[in-house]
């Protein structure tokens, strides 16, 4: 990649597309692709033009689920495959707008009068894409709830988000997120809320709603006490790509958001990499520019540089859309394959004083993805020197890290927008859905499942099973002391002395547990018992 400017300049007007009716382009003439890569993978991208076609005509996209995948479909219902999953949709945007309307005019209140808060529980799919649109489109001083979330189990960080809604819990919306209902970091939220609530003298069930799948677990409990309401979500869609349904819509209209603008964006995506033609598909460029940079293993990774504060959580959003979805140990032929997209990055220009140096100098093995917004701000600028803004600045340091880059062989991809806005990011949500689909059809892998994610849910509940066996031992055994190795054998339990000495750290360090730690001289051999 070592090109004279004027070089560049002919690769840059050979390998930058814009889209005009998208308020978009596409430039990558700083990756390593050429006329020949791009004749060599025309028959693996029709087919994955084909296997796209599949997927929004409701093919079965995930065999271990027995599932369709049918995100597409959120953002045109006239593309879905029955008139009932076309109905489910258009009623569940009907009342969401119904519903957001009825709380903002104060039909629908708190226990202190209208809400002027939410809290949102959830975890991955369910708080990423809420958070990611929350933080690039709303505005503290214009917008009509206030978001909160807890997307975590960590019982220090939920106490601070309450402590930051204070005495204004009465007017917070609770919005509990789950498909399945029965996640169980999202029902210990559930429950932290339900206490809070509680403790403040207020009904949780008067502040309190769901989306979830009908009949789960949660969609039960909330009916059997007689929560606000109800949203669906469906088996059809997965976390990482439901930003676009309940899940993301409805907080996005609370806070004020106009959902109907991130559809039409996502639509104007969905339609523009619906092209046969790579020169024309920006999804479809993206895809392959992936593939020639990890030689269609992954080999590379993306770091994601949004030259915006507002798109400050996208990169956060993506790891979990990119990396869920093609971080696969097996291809569709049973093959070992060990597949995967690493996705890093935070925002520009801040980033870019953490880690352009090695960026620059050190391992090779990245490729930037640089996302470019040409309008700095609404209303008039402050002029910082006497010919430049503050915003003149950010777009010479994301043109001078991307120039510093190329000099020394290192790759990039920029995505130019016009503006932030709603349109935007739906359009950005959906140019990274299809970029992940065509993808994974290129290295012959399922995006659509996530067996390594139930592996992690399962041994994360064998340790929880562990620790009540632990527990419970201890209490039969009251002032008695053991080492996690004596522990292990009396519960039978010999092959998990490591996690049962974690466990009894953990359990000892919190006061409220009652279980003491003596320490000895070897710290695997201390004490625990009950007190």
């Amino acid at each position: 990649m070592n090109y004279t400017k004027l070089q560049w300049w002919e690769r840059f007007q050979k390998y930058y597309t814009a889209f005009p009716e998208l308020g978009l382009a596409i430039d990558l003439s700083r990756m390593n692709v050429d006329d020949i890569f791009f004749a060599t993978m025309e028959p693996k991208i029709q087919k994955a033009f084909v296997d796209m076609d599949a997927l929004e005509a409701g093919a079965i996209a995930n065999p271990d689920e027995k599932r369709m995948v049918g995100h597409y479909w959120l953002r045109n219902p006239a593309l879905a495959p029955t008139p009932e999953i076309r109905s489910e949709i258009e009623e569940a945007l009907a009342k969401i707008k119904a519903f957001t309307a009825k709380v903002h005019v104060g039909e629908i209140t708190g226990a202190g009068g209208t809400f002027k808060n939410f809290l949102l529980i959830g975890i991955g799919g369910s708080a990423l894409g809420p958070q990611f649109v929350a933080h690039a489109l709303g505005n503290p001083r214009k917008d009509k709830l206030k978001p909160h979330f807890f997307d975590n189990t960590d019982p220090d960080g939920m106490n601070r988000t309450l402590a930051t809604i204070g005495k204004k819990l009465n007017r917070t919306l609770c919005i509990i997120i789950s498909k399945s209902g029965g996640t169980k970091e999202t029902r210990n939220g559930m429950l932290v809320a339900q206490a809070a609530y509680e403790k403040a003298g207020l009904n949780f069930a008067q502040h309190a709603m769901a989306v979830t799948m009908a009949g789960s677990e949660l969609d039960k409990y909330a009916v059997s006490n007689q929560w606000i309401d109800r949203f669906p979500m469906w088996d059809w869609i997965g976390g990482r790509t439901s930003e676009l349904s309940a899940v993301g819509l409805l907080p996005a209209a609370l806070q004020g958001i106009d959902i109907d603008g991130l559809l039409a964006g996502a639509n104007m995506a969905d339609v523009a990499s619906r092209a046969k033609t790579v020169k024309i598909n920006p999804s479809a460029q993206l895809a392959l520019a992936w593939f020639a940079s990890g030689n269609g293993n992954g080999t590379n990774n993306m770091v994601v540089l949004p030259y915006k504060d507002r798109l400050e959580l996208f990169s956060k959003y993506l790891q979990q859309l990119i990396m869920e979805s093609l971080g696969k140990e097996r291809d569709l032929d049973g093959k070992i394959v060990n597949q995967g997209l690493c996705v890093f990055g935070n925002k520009g220009a801040t980033d870019q004083h953490s880690y352009i140096q090695q960026l620059r100098d050190g391992l090779n093995d990245y490729f930037a993805t640089f996302i470019e917004v040409q309008k700095d701000e609404a209303g008039d600028p402050v002029f910082t020197e006497s010919d430049a803004t503050s915003g003149d600045f950010l777009q010479g340091f994301f043109l001078g890290t991307r120039t510093a880059l190329a000099e020394n062989s290192r790759e990039s991809i920029t995505i130019t927008v016009n503006e932030v806005n709603a349109n935007t990011v739906g359009l950005l949500i959906a140019l990274f859905e299809r970029a992940v689909g065509f993808y994974a059809s290129l290295v012959n892998i399922n995006a659509y499942h996530q067996p390594g994610v139930e592996a992690g849910k399962k041994a994360a509940g064998n340790v929880l099973t562990l620790q009540r066996q632990i527990i419970a031992f201890l209490k039969s055994n009251i002032n008695q002391g053991f080492s996690a190795e004596e522990i292990s054998k009396n519960i039978g339990q010999e092959d998990e002395i490591e996690i049962i000495f974690k466990i009894c750290e953990h359990l000892s360090a919190n006061k409220s547990r009652k279980i003491k730690k003596k320490k000895t001289a070897n710290v695997f051999a201390a004490h625990y018992k009950t007190i």
